[in-house]
């Protein structure tokens, strides 16, 4: 008998300003192929596409995404386009900025006057009038006001309709909106990888969506965790993976969407099978007993 279809929206929903979203979503950054290297073999374009398309028909309406997410000859918001324009309704398609890599793969962080170039450039490849969330990925800035203010000033003009900050403190949170309202917070946060609960923590106090990315790298190794890290599961993980008939990966996002109903997740794949069993795990209820080994793992 073959198991039955799990549909993104068994983990609930939550709301980026006026747009509601499944809270299990889908992460583009693998699709183009590994990153950011450019001696990567491009990723199949059929199979990123059929992955996209695959995501949908699952009931992901949350998809995050970016202009610098891009290998040889693969963009993930040129793939986005082909596989699902024109966009259903209830698509939330979530983009970043800051971070920028030039044609030949250079890394560089936007000024404030060049944010505006690159939401055009995410408008551009998208094939939208208006973005639905950019996030301002703060990169070594002490102050994100000049550059969240800009941000603020597009999202006046019509070009952006709301905005969320990655990669913050909660001071940063604070400094954000004091400007303009905070729908969402990116950081990195893994069941081994806590150092942002106080952020996790304040997004909850405000009700601001908090989006977890690397969840299931864990602490592996963070510089290449775009390019298909090693991860090493801790043994009271494969445990109650073992116990639950679900794999470690499924265990891991679980896990994550537990803490609150305003935690999002956003697994990225380029494998369908592996797509069919993140989605799955919107479905997973983790018990007191699975949660005690669990949560001592981080601390």
């Amino acid at each position: 008998m073959n198991s039955p279809v799990i549909n993104a929206a068994a983990a609930g929903t939550w709301e980026l300003g006026d747009l509601t979203v499944n809270r299990m979503g889908f992460g583009a950054m693998r699709l183009p192929g590994r990153l950011p290297s450019g001696e990567s073999v491009p990723a199949d374009r059929s199979r990123s596409i059929e992955v996209l398309r695959r995501a949908v028909e699952l009931g992901v309406n949350h998809v995050d995404t970016a202009a610098f997410y891009f290998s040889p000859l693969r963009s993930a918001n040129e793939l986005i386009a082909a596989a699902l324009a024109p966009y259903p309704g209830d698509l939330v398609i979530v983009t970043k900025v800051g971070p920028g890599r030039d044609p030949w793969g250079e890394w560089y962080s936007a000024r404030p006057d060049q944010l505006r170039g690159q939401v055009e450039e995410n408008l551009r490849q998208l094939g939208r009038d208006y973005l639905d969330v950019v996030n301002l990925r703060r990169m070594r800035q002490e102050s994100i006001a000049e550059h969240f203010g800009a941000l603020a000033d597009l999202r006046d003009a019509g070009l952006i309709r709301h905005l969320g900050v990655s990669n913050v403190t909660v001071t940063h949170l604070e400094e954000a909106l004091a400007i303009a309202p905070v729908v969402c917070v990116q950081n990195r946060y893994a069941l081994d990888q806590r150092e942002h609960e106080p952020v996790l923590l304040a997004c909850v106090e405000r009700s601001i969506a908090f989006v977890p990315y690397f969840s299931l790298i864990g602490a592996g190794d963070t510089n290449r965790a775009g390019a298909g890290a090693v991860r090493t599961d801790p043994p009271q993980l494969a445990e109650v993976a073992r116990r639950l008939g679900a794999t470690p990966a499924q265990v891991r996002l679980a896990w994550t969407l537990h803490h609150a109903p305003n935690v999002l997740a956003i697994p990225g794949t380029g494998d369908p099978a592996h797509l069919a069993e993140n989605v799955a795990a919107a479905a997973l209820r983790l018990t007191p007993e699975d949660l005690s080994p669990l949560d001592a793992i981080g601390r």
